[in-house]
């Protein structure tokens, strides 16, 4: 999130090593640990387990020289549950991933993976932890709805070695005379990035990719299902029989705890989407963003913050508009209640200058009355607690630790505020009522636009910056 978050990830990738299987251009392998058999017994007496992921935003990438995404922190848990380092590959294409894998130089393919059956006859798969469909996606201009049989004679562009190729084929031999174009470079994100482009026709991405890249190309469309639902699912060596149960403990127990829920929220955020709000913010980045941009990063680089957050809570509270007033009296850009402005010697809440100081030093002050906590859930409660109150925030802690949940997570604190509007758990509160929908609302609004402003400059890198 801010500097304050990055300090401790950046200590945990300290044990982060990063390879590169294959290289698009040369095709050459450089798996950089021996051969050996990748079973349980094998990777606790090494101390390392090697994973075998994708560089791609719902997979694994770099944010401001931190590795984030799904299956990075999946691997991460696991790696920690094991008790052993995390060692993690990249590699483009399935065929190059089972060659590593059956190869003894992998321990588990980890790549967002469909569990299909030409793969299940080369590899063992554990159980599923995600269903996906494959959709296929168009221009907003397209077709409204499309499904396979709309297909015959229509050009549909996908990765070579992709589960999509497989289903395309597949359609081919029972009698859809689809026009399949293969890429070899080219991710399902690229492929969707050119569809909003208007450079490609249709393309297939599974239903987390498609949703999860609305957010940055929103003249793309989901036209319709391609296919089913179909199992996700982390793939080892057919062999590794114990390294297999023991994964499927792992998810299970991370699925009981919420802590499989948490992540994966934190990449794909929830199934909301408002396609003219999205399109707003876009064209926001564009006229408006500029105008205060300069200021939102003086005041982030005071207090330790993303910018890119600031921006984005900005936006959710006013769409940059320095004139914005609410029904209950908050003005400005950080729309500052006057009782706010007055304790924080506001003399002018409409000036830009004054009120995104005033704003940020208010949310901060938020976030250091948010103890035992991660620093992410912390910066989630101050943000709650700007929106509602830091009382209502605290009420929702407590009702938190009464009903079993762990009141130092956000992900609990976000089942617990919108109870806070029922009579039975608000009368036993210090602060009662609230409308406890509303600030979860506005903290997953707030992951949504910086979200898109981090990919803005993501940088997909094969190799870890250089480990001090």
């Amino acid at each position: 999130m801010g500097s304050r978050a990055r300090s401790g990830r950046g200590r945990r990738r300290l044990g982060l090593l990063v390879w590169t299987v294959y290289l698009g251009i040369c095709g050459t392998y450089a798996g950089l640990s021996e051969y050996r058999m990748a079973g349980l017994t094998e990777v606790r007496e090494a101390g390392v387990l090697r994973v075998l992921t994708r560089n791609s935003a719902h997979c694994f990438y770099y944010y401001r020289d931190e590795p984030m995404g799904l299956e990075y922190e999946l691997a991460q848990a696991l790696a920690a549950h094991l008790g052993v380092r995390l060692e993690l590959g990249t590699a483009h294409r399935w065929e190059h991933m089972q060659a590593e894998l059956l190869g003894g130089r992998a321990d588990i393919v980890a790549a967002g993976l469909t569990a299909t059956p030409e793969r299940r006859a080369r590899a063992a798969f554990c159980r599923p932890y995600l269903t996906v469909r494959q959709q296929l996606v168009v221009h907003r201009s397209r077709s409204p709805d499309l499904s396979a049989g709309d297909l015959a004679g229509r050009s549909v562009h996908v990765g070579r070695g992709t589960a999509y190729q497989e289903t395309l084929e597949r359609l081919r031999t029972e009698g859809i005379d689809v026009r399949v174009v293969l890429h070899d470079d080219l991710t399902a994100e690229d492929l969707i990035r050119q569809v909003a482009e208007g450079a490609v026709e249709i393309t297939v991405a599974d239903s987390t990719i498609a949703r999860l890249n609305r957010r940055y190309y929103p003249e793309a469309r989901i036209a319709g299902p391609l296919t089913g639902d179909l199992p996700v699912a982390w793939a080892v060596h057919p062999e590794a029989t114990g390294l297999r149960r023991e994964i499927d403990r792992f998810f299970a127990r991370l699925k009981a705890n919420g802590r499989f829920e948490e992540i994966y929220r934190r990449t794909y955020g929830t199934e909301s989407y408002d396609y003219v709000d999205i399109r707003a913010f876009h064209r926001s980045l564009r006229s408006r963003l500029p105008l205060y941009q300069a200021l939102i990063e003086e005041a982030a680089a005071r207090h330790g913050f993303d910018w890119r957050l600031l921006a984005a809570q900005v936006y959710q509270e006013s769409h940059f508009q320095p004139q914005a007033r609410s029904l209950s009296g908050a003005v400005g850009l950080m729309q500052l209640l006057p009782r706010t402005a007055r304790a924080l010697g506001v003399q002018n809440p409409h000036d830009p200058a004054e009120n995104i100081a005033a704003g940020v030093r208010h949310l901060s002050g938020l976030h250091a009355r948010s103890r035992g906590a991660t620093e992410q859930d912390r910066l989630f409660f101050a943000l709650a607690a700007y929106n509602v109150g830091y009382g209502h925030v605290q009420d929702a802690r407590h009702l938190a630790r009464r009903r079993g949940l762990n009141p130092d997570r956000w992900s609990s604190v976000a089942r617990t505020l919108p109870l806070l509007s029922r009579q039975r758990h608000y009368r036993r509160t210090i602060h009662g009522y609230c409308r406890g929908e509303e600030p979860v609302r506005y903290v997953e609004q707030i992951l949504t636009y910086y979200d898109i402003l981090k990919r803005r400059e993501i940088r997909y890198r094969a190799a870890a910056p250089a480990l001090s």
